[in-house]
């Protein structure tokens, strides 16, 4: 779920150690790797197909929430099928092995995901403090088709974003240069903006809006507590209603912040990039970068581990109830206690 947004033009001019022909690794080692790789790849890619399918199959995961989680899923879950493969083969055999088009290509749709994951995240962050401040307006403006139109709007501008960006920056003009070394041509300038674009204004707006949700979610703890005795029982079920939606944004808000924990380290590395130039920290730049990738791994283990819905769902879903008639409409939402 991420990619070497960095300046890199010095990379074809300085010596390295990425020539395909100088991999020294033991045939054990060797062996190791390329099974820890698949076993990441299979993990990433089935857990999110998980995800997706629980929001897809069942008729109460259609929620403006819900969607924007499956559109993070499917982010994911193409990093897992797309990404990871290739960029892990380029790790392990420390150089790319796949051309210098379809190097293009593969840096392009990095870009995309990258861009879409992190708008996706701060959409979540958005949509769950639309519903807590002020629920009346949310369920009348926060309809599904307009989190669907929001998502799909997201996905279509990040990609032509991303395609002028590498164009401006002539990573589409010269594919032949430095094949055996997939990197990415980032101008300064262009690398502020996209900084800003990417990581500042999206991760100051989860950081920000998360704050306050958890401050409303607090003010409404201790407002249900100090009243709960004089509570008839319609009001007893807007309280669970209010728990309920508390424990979701307590989830989501563990997605944020596993999310910010994986992107930070990158971003960071990233921005000294210009300044130290050594293959130590082309090494560190790597492994930040592994943790961004992982990021799409962790997600739907958030899910599995801390939503019981979600749990429901997939036990559902590996015990193959959902092929049972009208297994769409079983009821998976768990009751707040």
């Amino acid at each position: 779920m991420s990619h070497d947004k960095v300046n890199q033009t010095h990379q074809c001019l300085l010596p390295s150690n990425t020539s395909c022909s100088g991999n020294n690794t033991s045939p054990g080692l060797y062996a190791f790797l390329y099974l820890c790789v698949a076993a990441v790849v299979v993990i990433t890619a089935c857990g999110n197909l998980l995800v997706i399918i629980s929001v897809c199959h069942f008729k109460q995961f259609h929620t403006p929430t819900n969607f924007v989680i499956l559109s993070l899923a499917f982010s994911d879950f193409l990093v897992g099928v797309f990404v990871m493969p290739f960029r892990f083969i380029m790790l392990i055999e420390s150089c790319w092995l796949f051309g210098a088009v379809f190097c293009v290509v593969f840096n392009l749709f990095v870009f995309h995901l990258t861009c879409v994951s992190v708008y996706n995240v701060s959409l979540i962050a958005v949509e769950r403090y639309m519903a807590l401040n002020n629920p009346f307006l949310y369920s009348l403006k926060a309809t599904v088709n307009v989190i669907l139109s929001v998502i799909v709007l997201t996905w279509v501008l990040s990609l032509l974003y991303n395609i002028v960006l590498l164009y401006v920056n002539g990573n589409f003009s010269d594919v032949t240069a430095c094949s055996e070394d997939c990197h990415v041509i980032v101008g300064d300038g262009s690398a502020i903006f996209d900084l800003i674009v990417v990581f500042v204004l999206p991760c100051a707006t989860m950081m920000i809006l998360y704050l306050k949700v958890f401050a409303i979610a607090r003010k409404h703890a201790i407002a249900i507590r100090a009243n709960i005795k004089d509570r008839r029982k319609n009001d007893l079920q807007n309280s669970d209603s209010m728990k309920s939606e508390r424990k979701a944004a307590k989830v989501l808000g563990i997605l944020v912040l596993v999310f910010l924990v994986c992107l930070v380290p990158f971003y960071i590395s990233s921005l000294f990039l210009g300044f130290i130039k050594s293959q130590f920290y082309y090494g560190l730049i790597d492994k930040t970068l592994t943790l961004f990738y992982l990021n799409s791994t962790i997600n739907p283990m958030i899910y599995a581990l801390f939503h019981p819905s979600f749990q429901k769902s997939m036990k559902l879903i590996l015990t193959c109830k959902i092929f049972s008639k009208d297994s769409s409409i079983i009821n998976v939402l768990s009751r707040t206690k």
